[in-house]
């Protein structure tokens, strides 16, 4: 989901991010490497962890399965963030807002994984809501009219995921709100007030 909304705003609304003086090239390089770091390595890592035994199972059903998983994925995502944030000085002084979504995606998952510690979440309404409320913030405080069908796209796609998640009996009703509450909540939040 990080590669999914980066991948949008690099492209529909690259202004924003202060990479529209970039070229297409440079932004598919960096999307590579916000899906690597967020999406490939991560889902290695799990993969390792389910190999060597310290998880039963890849879908992380069981709460306890959750908790090294997320906290894992909590750390490469902070590479990321830290990565965008300091290590490319010419791009991170000309489009810090990369590593503030990245930041506020970092946080998000690490508090699924504290939230993991005593109650199943859904970490996918809250990916999902994540993207909900970069977009809509977006709309609603730059006036990306442009990005209105990508928005009414994340709303379908959110009633598929979490009816998706709710008929294989992966959630129940309240871990999906909690999950979508949070994801929205805290991307609105930083868009609002520090993109």
């Amino acid at each position: 989901m990080p590669t999914f909304l980066l991948g949008l705003l690099f492209f529909a609304a690259p202004d924003v991010l202060g990479i529209d003086v970039l070229a297409p090239a440079v932004r598919i390089t960096l999307l590579g490497f916000v899906s690597m770091t967020t999406f490939v390595i991560p889902s290695l890592g799990i993969y390792y962890l389910y190999r060597a035994k310290y998880i039963k199972s890849l879908h992380l059903d069981d709460l306890a399965d959750r908790r090294l998983p997320y906290f894992l994925s909590t750390l490469f995502y902070a590479f990321a963030t830290y990565f965008f944030s300091f290590s490319l000085p010419p791009l991170s002084e000309i489009a810090p807002e990369i590593g503030i979504v990245l930041g506020s995606i970092t946080v998000s998952i690490g508090m699924v994984g504290l939230i993991s510690l005593y109650w199943k979440i859904s970490a996918h309404s809250v990916g999902i809501g994540g993207m909900l409320g970069a977009v809509l913030g977006i709309i609603v405080k730059f006036g990306h009219t442009n990005l209105m069908y990508s928005f009414i796209a994340l709303i379908l796609m959110t009633g598929f995921l979490i009816s998706a998640r709710l008929k294989l009996n992966a959630h129940t009703p309240a871990q999906v709100a909690a999950g979508l509450f949070l994801g929205v909540s805290i991307s609105l939040v930083t868009v609002w007030w520090f993109v």
